[in-house]
C-alpha cells in the first residue's frame, strides 16, 4: 500500500510551491514553469519536484540552475505556509514525459500517413 500521507503532502508542496514560483520568485532567468509532479520519499524527508519549461535545452538547464540555488528559500517559505514537523528537502528534475509523449505522437502520426 503506497504512503498517503507522502502522496497528501507532496501535493500540497505542488501547489505552495506553484504559488511560490508564480509570486514571490521573480528572477528573470526562470522560463515558463509548469510543475507536474512532487514525489516524497516515504519518511517525508525528500522532495523531487519533476517539472516542465517551456523552451530550448539551455533554457532548461538555466531554469533548473536558478530552481536548485533557490532551493533553500524556497524550503524555507514552504515551512513557513505548511505546518510539518521536518520540511522537506528539495530536488528539481526536468519531467520527461511530456517529451516522450509528443515522440511517441509524432511516431503514430508517421505511421498514420504511410499508411494511407
Amino acid at each position: 500500500m503506497p504512503n498517503i500521507r507522502a502522496g497528501r503532502v507532496g501535493e500540497q508542496i505542488k501547489k505552495e510551491l506553484s504559488r511560490l514560483l508564480q509570486t514571490e520568485l521573480k528572477d528573470p532567468r526562470i522560463g515558463f514553469v509548469t510543475l507536474t509532479a512532487v514525489e516524497m520519499t516515504n519518511d517525508l524527508s525528500i522532495a523531487t519536484v519533476y517539472l516542465t519549461v517551456m523552451g530550448d535545452e539551455e533554457e532548461k538547464a538555466r531554469t533548473l540552475q536558478v530552481l536548485n540555488n533557490a532551493a533553500g528559500f524556497l524550503r524555507s517559505e514552504i515551512g513557513r505556509r505548511i505546518n510539518l514537523r521536518k520540511v522537506p528537502e528539495l530536488h528539481f528534475r526536468i519531467d520527461p514525459s511530456i517529451e516522450r509523449g509528443m515522440r511517441i505522437d509524432q511516431l503514430l502520426k508517421e505511421i498514420q500517413e504511410k499508411d494511407v
